[in-house]
């Protein structure tokens, strides 16, 4: 365990010989549960640094980077990149640093996580936040991640890095400034050994999502395993994986739901904006 002036960070062996890295922000209250940020497709920890060190005053907060990602090895059989080792690392990274029961925080590929986790493991979970994920995925936003994920051209410096996270997220994210956007492209970009930019990612992550975008699996199975959790579904109003109607069909069949549309924020919001931190402290405090 390495320790850093807002989070220790802690690199846990897998089952197969990876390392996992995790950062862990504050301790909370004894009787609080956990907090797990799980990040999306291609994204890392650093997608939850405001929020957790916004969480660290009250939870334990765990914001681990998945396999291939951030400061995590990459997995040198790329088929390996999918949602059920995606869970197994997760049950492993808890049971390492003893976290026994959590509150799953999951940004699109970290939900589908969540839901799969409270199939195979309900009793540790004490509530759920899915952002801008659920058990039907538009074919529209799967076409475009498709289209980018392990495919995007190089870029020589981080004006240039910035420019191209621009380009890709401008959608989802239409309000963030110049500024915001280098703060952006630092979180998912890193240096490699000749300093200039690159995404922070094994890129054949993007080849095990093309390799399965066609197979089919009825997601509202997993969907029902949170029947008895306390959830919180956030949706960005301009969202093309999460559709309208697949929100209101989540909360027809968990009428308990809580559901949050962010306005101008796509796939996804990024958990920093008021009404979301306002959500998701009314979930905490609801299972206090």
């Amino acid at each position: 365990m390495e320790n850093n002036s807002c989070f220790s960070e802690h690199f846990v062996l897998l089952g197969d010989g990876l390392r996992m890295y995790c950062r862990e922000y504050g301790s909370g209250h004894v009787d609080a549960p956990t907090v797990l940020c799980l990040p999306g497709l291609t994204r890392n920890c650093r997608d939850f640094e405001s929020l957790a060190n916004w969480l660290a005053t009250t939870h334990r907060v765990l914001t681990p980077d998945l396999r291939g990602r951030g400061r995590s090895d990459h997995d040198p059989n790329w088929h390996n990149y999918q949602p059920l080792n995606y869970v197994a690392d997760v049950v492993h990274l808890l049971r390492a640093l003893e976290a026994r029961r959590v509150v799953v925080i999951g940004t699109s590929l970290g939900g589908l996580v969540a839901m799969i986790l409270a199939t195979l493991q309900p009793a540790a979970l004490a509530a759920v936040v899915l952002n801008d994920i659920g058990p039907e995925l538009d074919p529209a936003g799967l076409a475009r991640i498709g289209r980018h994920v392990g495919q995007l051209p190089a870029v020589g410096d981080w004006d240039e890095a910035a420019a191209q996270a621009r380009q890709v997220n401008s959608a989802a994210l239409p309000d963030l400034t110049a500024g915001q956007w280098m703060a952006f492209a630092r979180r998912i970009y890193r240096e490699d050994a000749s300093g200039r930019p690159v995404l922070d990612m094994d890129p054949m992550i993007g080849a095990a999502m093309r390799e399965t975008a066609g197979a089919s699996a009825d997601l509202w199975v997993l969907y029902r395993s949170l029947a008895d959790v306390p959830t919180l579904a956030i949706r960005g109003a301009l969202s093309d994986l999460l559709s309208a109607g697949t929100l209101l069909r989540m909360q027809q069949l968990k009428p308990d739901l809580r559901t949050l549309v962010v306005p101008e924020r796509g796939h996804a919001p990024t958990l920093d904006e008021p009404e979301s931190r306002a959500a998701i402290r009314a979930l905490l405090e609801s299972i206090a």
